[in-house]
């Protein structure tokens, strides 16, 4: 469909974004580049997590997430996030997640901008697909304890052909009313990976969230119905006094 703003075909998995094929003399230069640059941050990714995400102004509106992980040390990790696991994945924005130590050296303010991972490891709705839970366990136990935060740059799921508008910040599912992720979304990624989050939610049952409980300002719009959104405003810009 094409509109008069935009006129460009919708997305698809074998085009997602606007914009004409790749050439020939593009996938040259790209493989030459491959073979001759370093990509050592890339290369750093070694784990593919499938999880799910809500706005954080806007709770009803929920989607399946994929975090390509980098694991800079035990405390923190930075995640690349796709809409998809194909080769055409969208990238939807960053997720950092660091460990309850750290957390709790943030200050409050900012700690209310972060969401525990304690809930959603225990539901069976954080999976590595294809790796044997009975491998994966420990890390599920250390990640249970920690906390996130995720911008969303891109919202493919209002039919965004473009990343447009400011980032908008995301919350993980909780044990809450409006922290219920639809069953048709948990389905599905059921059905793709051959999983069953019934069977996850069991083998997970003494998995334990951080000492003390969850700190009472993350999750905060679970206690205050309050979430938060960011707004572009026009600013003065600040400028450099040239020498003389």
């Amino acid at each position: 469909m094409e509109s008069k703003d935009h006129p460009w075909q919708m997305p698809t998995k074998e085009a997602p974004t606007p914009g004409e094929p790749m050439s020939l003399h593009q996938h040259l230069i790209d493989r030459g580049a491959q073979m001759l640059q370093s990509l050592k941050p890339v290369e750093q990714m070694q784990q593919h997590v499938c999880t799910f995400a809500m706005y954080s102004h806007d709770m009803t509106r929920q989607i399946e997430t994929h975090h390509f992980i980098t694991r800079l040390n035990e405390d923190f990790l930075q995640c690349a996030v796709y809409d998809s696991d194909d080769s055409c994945g969208r990238l939807l924005g960053v997720e950092y997640i660091v460990s309850d130590n750290i957390f709790e050296t943030l200050e409050p303010e900012e700690q209310k901008l972060w969401h525990s991972h304690m809930h959603e490891i225990k539901a069976g709705l954080w999976v590595n697909p294809r790796i044997p839970e009975m491998i994966l366990k420990p890390e599920l136990a250390t990640l249970a304890k920690s906390y996130g935060k995720f911008w969303c740059t891109w919202q493919v799921d209002r039919g965004d052909m473009l990343p447009m508008g400011p980032p908008a910040l995301m919350m993980s599912p909780q044990e809450h009313e409006l922290g219920q992720v639809k069953r048709i979304l948990v389905e599905n990624r059921d059905s793709t990976y051959n999983m069953s989050r019934d069977a996850l939610t069991q083998y997970r049952n003494d998995i334990q969230g951080p000492e003390g409980g969850v700190n009472r300002h993350a999750d905060h719009w679970t206690r205050t119905g309050e979430g938060f959104v960011l707004e572009v405003e026009h600013t003065e810009m600040k400028t450099i006094v040239p020498f003389p």
